[in-house]
């Protein structure tokens, strides 16, 4: 059984900085490209990042660029998102989702069930 499990989430001053993780079972985690994608209640799912297979490759949405850093270790099945200089805007539920696919692709099979991150003073 595929399982994502993300914590690290928690309560954080505007330009302060957590690191989510996302500890993946059921799978082999280092054959698969791997996301984080947040969620405003009440707005729809945005991207954040993505990170291919072998960390060889790793895109950002505009938003988070220059602040956040996708990283994984599949020694350990783990994926992690290092936010730098948060900002009120970046308050969400974080999601890490799993692609079917070797390289990154906007498609997801599984889903994560999401650690809360609130960015406010």
């Amino acid at each position: 059984e595929v399982q994502l499990v993300e914590s690290g989430g928690g309560l954080v001053q505007p330009g302060g900085s957590l690191r989510l993780s996302c500890a993946a079972s059921g799978f082999t985690f280092s054959n698969y490209a791997m996301s984080w994608v947040r969620q405003v209640p009440g707005k729809g799912l945005e991207w954040v990042s993505r990170i291919s297979s072998s960390s060889g490759g790793t895109l950002y949405a505009g938003s988070v660029k220059g602040r956040f850093t996708i990283s994984r270790d599949n020694a350990k099945n783990t994926l992690y998102l290092q936010m730098n200089s948060l900002k009120p805007e970046d308050t969400a539920v974080y999601y890490c989702a799993k692609s079917p696919y070797k390289y990154m692709s906007d498609d997801y099979d599984y889903w994560g069930q999401g650690t809360q991150v609130t960015v406010s003073s």
